[in-house]
């Protein structure tokens, strides 16, 4: 048997977590369908997750060896660089927001 771990975020602040034992040889996608995921999240298409090994891009058809971990990803809705730039503009200059309180001892900045 080999061993894997399917880690899936169906949707915001919800982790879908299993720990798997498959038969050897066991595709990616054989991983899904052993997890239950399509069943318990019915509305969660997750063919058109993207799917990855150990945070590598990987395909459906790829055989899983011992340890993997399977990770199907959401596509991100904000671009986080321009979410940090809109979040950076709203605390303001720089003596407010983030760098207006320091540590007693602390170098400027952090």
């Amino acid at each position: 048997m080999v061993t894997v771990t399917l880690v899936c975020a169906p949707a915001p602040r919800t982790v879908f977590e299993e720990a798997l034992a498959l038969p050897p040889g066991a595709t990616l996608e054989d991983a899904v369908r052993a997890s239950g995921l399509p069943a318990r999240f019915a509305g969660l298409d997750w063919r058109a997750l993207t799917a990855g090994i150990w945070g590598r891009a990987a395909e459906w058809d790829q055989v899983l060896a011992e340890g993997d971990r399977v990770e199907l990803c959401r596509a991100l809705l904000v671009d986080p660089k321009v979410a940090r730039r809109e979040r950076f503009k709203q605390q303001g200059r720089k003596g407010t927001g983030l760098f207006a309180r320091r540590r007693e001892g602390g170098k400027a900045g952090y």
